[in-house]
């Protein structure tokens, strides 16, 4: 069943986004080689408890952190410990958070110092891909628009969408109806409809979309071991079209995309 939202609901997911953005902006600031993604997961603890919200993730079918933090191959929820940040890795960060009531989400894959040309590019189409499936996310529209606006951008370019992961319906749950493909046909799946809120959230890889799972059970990596992003924002579609609700970061990509 799909939830619509009503204006003063998606206010509450608004602060709940806003959490989440500012966090992900502080810990974009702390990516500097050396440090390691136990200390980045740690720097979030923090955060979050200083803002008076819950991490959305800590707890969900038994996962043990309040962070996915994935490097390079690693196309999402990876699992925070020892390994350390070196020069030219990309890093995605997806973060969730509860806050009186409502959930926030999002995620974003930051380059640390000067990356290679395919880092970059790959980061810059996959980012480019999620605003054209924001685009398509409108009242009168279908979710499979959304699905299609995100495949067709990816797939021009010659990259691959992760298929085995897809986006979701959110609110007053982490994951609620309707789930997010990143692939599909025009013109199908649920008519979007006004008070909608979906995080939509693009995984694409360089060479591949078939991953395996690591022995955390959690980690997943591309198979050819080619370099991946993760890039995510949560809306609500509105009457006068999509609201990005965990805006307050994208400035940072914009100067290095």
């Amino acid at each position: 069943m799909i939830y619509l939202k009503s204006p003063k609901e998606i206010q509450g997911m608004r602060d709940s986004n806003r959490i989440v953005a500012e966090i992900l902006r502080k810990l974009t600031g702390e990516l500097k080689p050396g440090i390691s993604t136990e200390e980045l997961e740690n720097i979030a603890k923090v955060e979050i408890a200083r803002r008076g919200a819950l991490p959305a993730f800590q707890g969900y079918r038994g996962y043990k952190f309040v962070t996915c933090i994935s490097i390079n191959e690693e196309v999402v929820h990876g699992t925070p410990g020892r390994r350390r940040v070196e020069a030219g890795d990309i890093v995605s960060i997806d973060l969730g958070v509860k806050f009186r009531g409502f959930y926030g989400d999002a995620a974003l894959t930051y380059p640390v110092g000067k990356v290679s040309p395919a880092a970059k590019r790959l980061l810059k189409i996959t980012y480019e891909a999620l605003y054209e499936g924001i685009k398509a996310a409108r009242a009168g529209n279908y979710l499979g628009d959304i699905s299609w606006a995100i495949q067709r951008k990816v797939e021009s370019e010659g990259l691959f969408i992760i298929k085995a992961f897809v986006g979701h319906g959110i609110g007053k749950e982490l994951h609620e109806d309707p789930q997010v493909p990143n692939f599909g046909k025009p013109k199908t799946g649920v008519k979007l409809q006004e008070g909608m809120t979906l995080s939509i959230e693009p995984m694409v890889s360089e060479g591949t979309e078939d991953v395996r799972i690591y022995p955390d059970k959690w980690t997943a990596v591309t198979v050819d071991g080619s370099l991946a992003a993760h890039f995510e924002h949560t809306i609500a579609i509105t009457k006068n079209g999509p609201k990005i609700l965990s805006g307050g970061w994208e400035e940072i990509m914009m100067s290095l995309v």
